[in-house]
């Protein structure tokens, strides 16, 4: 992107020499840089390597053991977050920071008056968030409550809070995790218009090629410092990839696979909403061994009541499901569990994860009540600890100890024990929902290795995912989702990027619903 921002431009923003620690763990470790008026600056590091704990500090969330926070020449109070709104900075969170009972407009114009006053301007505010909502080309049902939104839904609303309130300095962490690529380049396309007209933006991706499109310069964060700074025009992305980890980063091959036998088959699967999103409308789709079923398609359109029904927290209204040809009535987590289903959640905050809990009592919470865990109704605690060992070690989590809280780590390393509570025991269907949503360029590596494995041991995956490209690279078939319908499945390289996008926009959809069998 080209930014307005240059040697001669005015500095908006100074962190100098910031320190934050967690006990024995330093965050951020003397950090300092400036931002100046009408750039673009992208913040690039591994999962836990600071960046948000930086910008945290930034907002006032986080205080600082050293350093301070300088916004347009003014040092702003440690720790108050209304202090850095008023100096006019914005953030739009990586996790979501939004009241599930409340509306989105009622989200959107929270803090901003009383929505409860009578100079409450309800008019007013639906005019300006439906003029965001068009310069942005983020869709939102501004008289929905956000517990009925799905994800990509409710990163909209907290892009759209944070540009309601006119922030001159926009922090955005991961804005783009859940949008679609004609999404992101509107995106795109209007923060070059405000920086164009003055506004400075700090932003965090583990995309690379948005950090290339849209920065002006690139820090690099690792273990806390900054390891490299380069202006974008002059660098690249193998490089910021190296300077990120330390070193080159290999891709997983893929290579051609001839699938088993079905494993699990949805046979005229009808659903409610409750999921969120759209419900599934009559649906056929089959998971074989030793298979990658890609499913596309924008945010909202039924993914997450297709992910909530393999992983059994829902039941179907009217179809079956069928394990290796054989109808199971009674369809529950439970069940699902039993049948050898694992399951990496969308969301690994809100149902991969309970952050108060332990490390070891999250990777045991799927099968605590098996022998391996349990002796005459009392839990092992030991075998509990060691597998939890073997689990950090195995996929190199960064964490203290077994007992660590889970609420400490970083979203990588949260994502890694999903991922090796999941692929535990070898099961034989693995639901993959986003799996490397918010993971930097190693760690996405790392889980699309231990996947394609999963699928040469013989494993039928499902992986949903919204990054288009994530579908592409791993899946050997991929099937479309739009409306709650599934396209028929195209094997990879069948049909072009335009052609799926079509798919996913719900041109080429019969009125009879699709069919993935």
């Amino acid at each position: 992107m080209a930014g307005a921002g240059g040697g001669e431009a005015e500095t908006v923003l100074r962190l100098s020499n910031i320190t934050k620690r967690f006990g024995p763990l330093t965050a951020n470790d003397s950090v300092s840089f400036e931002l100046k008026r009408g750039e673009v600056i992208a913040l690039l590091g591994e999962n836990g390597a600071g960046k948000t704990t930086l910008m945290n500090i930034l907002f006032g969330h986080y205080v600082a053991d050293e350093g301070t926070v300088e916004a347009f020449g003014k040092v702003l109070p440690a720790g108050e977050p209304y202090a850095a709104l008023a100096a006019g900075i914005g953030m739009v969170h990586q996790h979501f920071t939004l009241a599930d009972q409340m509306t989105v407009l009622e989200n959107i114009a929270l803090g901003t008056q009383s929505l409860f006053s009578p100079r409450f301007d309800r008019g007013k505010a639906l005019a300006r968030v439906d003029k965001l909502s068009r310069d942005f080309g983020l869709e939102v049902r501004v008289n929905a409550l956000v517990a009925d939104l799905s994800v990509g839904e409710r990163q909209r609303v907290e892009i759209l809070k944070a540009l309601y309130r006119d922030a001159r300095i926009l922090i955005l962490d991961e804005p783009t995790a859940v949008l679609t690529p004609i999404e992101t380049e509107a995106l795109f396309a209007t923060l070059r218009k405000l920086v164009a007209n003055g506004l400075s933006i700090i932003f965090i991706s583990h995309k690379l090629h948005e950090v290339m499109v849209v920065s002006d310069r690139v820090l690099v964060l690792r273990s806390g410092r900054i390891s490299g700074e380069r202006r974008t025009a002059d660098t690249n992305r193998g490089e910021l990839a190296s300077l990120m980890v330390g070193e080159a980063i290999k891709e997983p091959e893929v290579t051609e696979h001839t699938p088993g036998s079905t494993v699990i088959e949805l046979v005229g699967i009808s659903t409610s909403g409750r999921a969120g999103g759209a419900p599934l409308d009559g649906i056929d789709l089959s998971l074989r061994e030793g298979e990658i079923t890609g499913l596309a398609g924008v945010s909202g359109n039924g993914q997450a009541a297709l992910a909530a029904l393999i992983a059994g927290t829902m039941k179907p209204e009217r179809g079956e499901i069928r394990i290796r040809g054989k109808v199971i009535g009674d369809w529950s987590a439970r069940a699902a569990l039993a049948h050898g289903i694992g399951r990496i959640p969308e969301d690994r905050h809100a149902t991969g994860m309970i952050g108060d809990m332990s490390v070891t009592e999250n990777v045991i919470s799927e099968s605590y009540r098996s022998p391996r865990f349990s002796r005459m109704g009392f839990l092992d605690w030991k075998a509990a600890e060691t597998f939890a060992e073997t689990i950090i070690r195995a996929y190199d989590v960064k964490c203290p100890s077994p007992n660590a809280r889970v609420r400490l780590l970083s979203g990588g390393n949260m994502q890694k024990l999903i991922l090796g509570r999941a692929l535990d025991g070898e099961p034989q269907v693995i639901l993959a929902n986003q799996p490397t949503r918010g993971l930097d360029v190693g760690a996405v590596a790392y889980v699309h290795s231990r996947l394609i494995a999963a699928r040469d041991r013989g494993a039928a995956i499902l992986l949903i995912s919204e990054d288009l490209d994530e579908v592409l690279a791993l899946a050997d078939r991929i099937v479309v989702i739009s409306k709650g319908r599934l396209s028929p499945p195209s094997k990879r390289g069948e049909l072009s990027v335009r052609e799926i996008g079509e798919l996913m926009a719900g041109h080429g959809f019969s009125d009879g619903g699709g069919n993935a069998a």
